[in-house]
């Protein structure tokens, strides 16, 4: 099946061409190497190695004729093959100029042995993720148990990004996550702290209910990536302000079809194998996450009346400020 679809075109051409900026930072996507990843995470319908020439396709397909930029990682893996997805990372980012790149780790991790290697291989920061804690479930886990103080500590003295995707049920509403985030940066506050999915906002009653007890920390940012809510990035626009927003895709999630829904006090994921696009009186042809989630964006520009300049605060500047880009 061809990448894009004539449903994906039209989408774009309606919803989205006069929305977009001409200039497109990516604060938060994924590159991967086939021979790193773990064999139940690689994605058949997509390029087999996800490399800087793959990435920049992914990137135009959904932002036709922009000038595109990013802040990439690899995609989880073993903790066996962190060494060659670091090293896959580092040679995306010295393709362009105007990338820059996370070290992706576990816990157990050596602060010094860190502050080395992500020296040595030129990147700017961390990616932890809670499928590397030693708890069960990792969806449960604290922030710390992925995250530990003794990491943050050293991004601090480097002046390193740290990407978090907090888990738990309520997400930026939970006491420990505003706890050990509030923490971390009045702390740390050399540290960039990076809060994924506009702050894991796909229940945006989380947001709405958690971002007041992270005001005022000035060291802390989000991306949108993927959260396909428009009142998830709303929320952050109004609460926290909007040059503290930068726009994400989450490649290659961006790719597959479908979107996050809000619904009770959580969210599920419609995927194109999901039976629900045939519940109506004709046929549902989803289009790429990405592209729904740009539309989400843009409710949310509208909603809190941005102007074009404060848009592409959200789409370049933002980002280009956090990661030294010209």
């Amino acid at each position: 099946m061809a990448l894009i679809q004539p449903e994906d075109r039209d989408f774009f051409d309606r919803e989205l061409a006069s929305f977009l900026p001409d200039r497109v930072f990516d604060a938060h996507a994924h590159v991967w190497a086939h021979g790193a990843m773990h064999p139940g995470r690689r994605i058949a319908s997509l390029p087999r190695d996800g490399d800087y020439q793959e990435f920049s396709r992914l990137q135009q397909a959904l932002h036709p004729g922009r000038t595109c930029a990013a802040n990439i990682f690899h995609r989880i893996c073993p903790p066996a093959h962190f060494e060659e997805a670091n090293r896959w990372t580092s040679r995306q980012v010295a393709c362009n100029p105007q990338y820059r790149g996370l070290f992706l780790t576990g816990p157990e991790a050596d602060p010094e042995w860190l502050r080395q290697e992500v020296r040595r291989l030129g990147l700017a920061g961390l990616k932890c993720y809670h499928v590397y804690a030693g708890v069960k479930p990792t969806w449960e886990a604290q922030i710390p148990d992925f995250l530990p103080e003794s990491h943050v500590r050293m991004a601090h003295q480097e002046g390193w990004a740290i990407m978090l995707h907090m888990v738990r049920s309520r997400a930026c509403a939970d006491p420990g996550n505003i706890r050990w985030i509030r923490h971390y940066c009045t702390t740390y506050p050399n540290m960039k702290l990076i809060l994924a999915h506009s702050a894991r906002g796909f229940q945006p009653a989380h947001n709405l209910e958690g971002l007041p007890h992270l005001k005022g920390l000035d060291n802390l940012w989000f991306d949108t990536s993927a959260n396909c809510e428009a009142m998830a990035h709303q929320a952050i626009i109004r609460i926290i302000g909007h040059r503290r927003l930068m726009y994400g895709t989450d490649i290659p999630v961006s790719h597959l079809r479908g979107r996050s829904a809000a619904a009770a006090d959580t969210f599920f994921w419609a995927y194109q194998e999901s039976p629900v696009w045939g519940e109506r009186h004709s046929e549902i042809k989803p289009v790429l996450i990405g592209l729904e989630h740009l539309r989400s964006l843009k409710w949310a520009c509208w909603s809190e009346r941005l102007s074009d300049t404060q848009v592409e605060d959200i789409f370049w500047n933002n980002a280009a400020q956090l990661f030294a880009v010209e």
